[in-house]
């Protein structure tokens, strides 16, 4: 099934929507701006990326989709635990997605993902 049919049969009725005062938003994962439109969708698309924070608070996770294993979904996503200094995070991140022909549309908003997720982990500074 094509992706912009998917679309047109989830974009309305999903357990992932949230409606509010004109603005609907999504909890789906590999949703990098939680947005409820086409081009942000994790779910509908061969290719998604997604950006999350790693369990031990430390870094983030980095999960792309297979596009291979579209019908094995418990072996359709590759994760990569991504830990170190911020620029060498985000750099892995655009080489990821760059170098291996993935969504650049993607690329900024997994960036910016990134970016927030590891400035939030950084200890509060003592005054």
């Amino acid at each position: 099934m094509s992706a912009y049919l998917q679309w047109l049969l989830i974009r309305n009725n999903s357990a992932f929507l949230m409606k509010g005062n004109d603005a609907q938003f999504s909890k789906e994962p590999n949703n990098l701006k939680n947005k409820n439109s086409f081009r942000y969708n994790g779910l509908i698309h061969k290719k998604t990326v997604g950006v999350t924070a790693s369990e031990d608070g430390k870094g983030v996770v980095l999960v792309t989709k297979n596009t291979k294993g579209y019908n094995k979904p418990a072996k359709s996503h590759t994760k990569s635990n991504l830990k170190g200094g911020q620029r060498a995070v985000l750099t892995t991140i655009s080489r990821t997605i760059r170098k291996n022909r993935y969504r650049k549309d993607l690329k900024m908003a997994a960036m910016r993902r990134a970016s927030a997720i590891m400035r939030s982990q950084k200890a509060a500074a003592e005054k």
